[in-house]
């Protein structure tokens, strides 16, 4: 392949990505942001076209000259991304087209990675059982995004803390190899501070650190407008800040980590023990629906302005509030997202969080931060998970 080939190459992957998160640009929108001469990028604009991948749609708000001509990803063309987003207990999957538009509804499958008894063959299946019911082909589909918990090494594709396999290969390799589809893995706290920046409250804004509240709490960093992963790959492991006042053994083995107090799972075994203790609450019936999660039933009883909920979701976020105080202190960013699950609370969420930073935090530096509720909640890791795929292949 000669070089000139190689490069238009890379500039067509380029051009397809920024559309892919902007949805429509300007052929100077796509110079810039490629830094590529506007005839270059017009010259592959144009290629592109022909082959049906993009189109030309309308023109931009007029700004007092010529308006500029509009292109898109063709939202009839027939291509498809996997996006899956584990958690500790319950792995989501959807598939995407190129318009970011889902195409299939969430399949679910109740799989709880630290247990010894999960298997990740018993993902395999479901991966393969959700794509074949999809009926769509196999050869239209680009790859498949993987967003998951644990000590992730997304670019050796390795997760070391969960779904060991066996010797000689890494987790990425095996799963590719069974599902016959490229695939991607990353941490999950990871992918949704990346949705935050390309889809959500993050946009445009380059010091943000985004906080995961689910099953258990996670962080991602965005420095200089990039997810910053550390010098191993392990940098955002916030929920581990020794900020707890319990002596409970957090699941990393220690005690005192911040996620003893802060973790969904943690807040819906507070509420069955207030209500067990006498409490009357809305969660006592919720509760004895075994067909989801209690920390959901937790979540439905806050939307609904239960009491017992809400004092239990405030004690939790106010520590929480500790801990993103302390990230305020280090590292002053402009923002702070909440996102994750546990941003359907939404304002509620607000509220103990401001009263930890007004009693930690040094007014001057708070003041310069932003706390902002997610939009995205818990499709947030499986927007990220599909634009795992976008970001690793090539578009030949």
């Amino acid at each position: 392949m000669s070089v000139i080939v190689e490069k238009n190459q890379r500039l067509k992957a380029d051009i397809i990505r920024h559309l892919y998160y902007k949805k429509s640009l300007s052929l100077t929108d796509l110079s810039k942001l490629t830094q590529k001469s506007l005839p270059l990028v017009t010259s592959v604009v144009n290629g592109l076209i022909a082959e049906g991948f993009l189109l030309e749609e309308g023109f931009a708000p007029s700004t007092g000259g010529r308006r500029a001509a509009m292109f898109l990803i063709n939202p009839k063309l027939k291509k498809y991304i996997v996006a899956i987003a584990m958690d500790q207990l319950t792995s989501r999957l959807t598939i995407y087209d190129l318009s970011r538009k889902m195409v299939a509804p969430i399949q679910s499958l109740e799989f709880d990675i630290s247990s010894e008894y999960s298997s990740v063959d018993d993902l395999i299946d479901f991966i393969n059982k959700s794509i074949d019911q999809s009926q769509i082909s196999r050869n239209d589909i680009l790859g498949v995004g993987i967003g998951m918990p644990g000590f992730v090494n997304a670019d050796e594709g390795i997760n070391h803390s969960f779904l060991k396999v066996k010797d000689g290969t890494t987790l990425q390799k095996y799963l590719s190899a069974n599902i016959a589809l490229p695939v991607h893995i990353d941490n999950d706290s990871s992918l949704i501070a990346l949705a935050e920046l390309n889809f959500g409250e993050a946009i445009n804004l380059k010091e943000v650190m985004v906080v995961n509240i689910g099953w258990g709490t996670g962080l991602g960093m965005i420095i200089n407008g990039k997810l910053y992963r550390g010098s191993a790959g392990s940098a955002g492991e916030f929920s581990h800040i020794p900020l707890s006042e319990s002596d409970n053994l957090c699941s990393c083995g220690r005690r005192g980590c911040l996620e003893v107090d802060t973790s969904l799972l943690v807040m819906a075994k507070r509420a069955e023990q207030a209500i067990d203790a006498g409490a009357e609450s809305s969660m006592k019936a919720l509760f004895k629906d075994k067909s989801k999660h209690p920390a959901d039933h937790f979540l439905t009883a806050v939307t609904q302005q239960d009491p017992v909920a809400i004092s239990v979701l405030a004690k939790a976020v106010f520590q929480l509030g500790k801990g993103i105080a302390t990230l305020i202190h280090l590292l002053n960013p402009q923002c702070v997202v909440l996102s994750g699950r546990g941003a359907k609370a939404g304002k509620m969420l607000l509220p103990p969080i401001q009263q930890a930073i007004h009693e930690f935090c040094i007014p001057r530096i708070a003041e310069q931060t932003e706390i902002k509720l997610s939009t995205l909640t818990d499709e947030a890791e499986l927007l990220a998970a599909a634009s795992l795929t976008i970001e690793h292949h090539q578009f030949d």
